[in-house]
């Protein structure tokens, strides 16, 4: 993953994303690829599916630059704060943490 990361903000510095696209652009941007994703998901594109999943996470990689942070640390960071919650998941495969956590 460490390879591809590093790809993704070269691509970005050559094009001059980094470090010209506000924060608030790249949150934008990453909105719009949601949008495209959810739309492959509603249609069973898997093709689709998987290139908006990419599109996502390069658009958040290079959120991450722009804040000076690393992709990579901020994966870590989200997954220390989920590792250790406790609930339950829905029929539908949604997890609802406990309430007192």
């Amino acid at each position: 993953m460490r390879s591809s990361i590093d790809a993704v903000n070269q691509w970005a510095r050559e094009r001059g994303i980094i470090p010209l696209a506000t924060p608030v652009y790249q949150f934008l941007k990453t909105v719009s690829e949601v949008g495209e994703l959810g739309d492959s998901i509603a249609k069973l594109d898997r093709d689709g599916i998987k290139d908006g999943i990419g599109d996502v996470a390069v658009t958040l990689i290079i959120l991450s630059s722009l804040y000076g942070w690393d992709f990579e640390d901020c994966l870590k960071h989200a997954y220390n704060q989920i590792k250790d919650r406790r609930g339950k998941t829905t029929i539908q495969g949604v997890f609802v943490k406990d309430s007192s956590v």
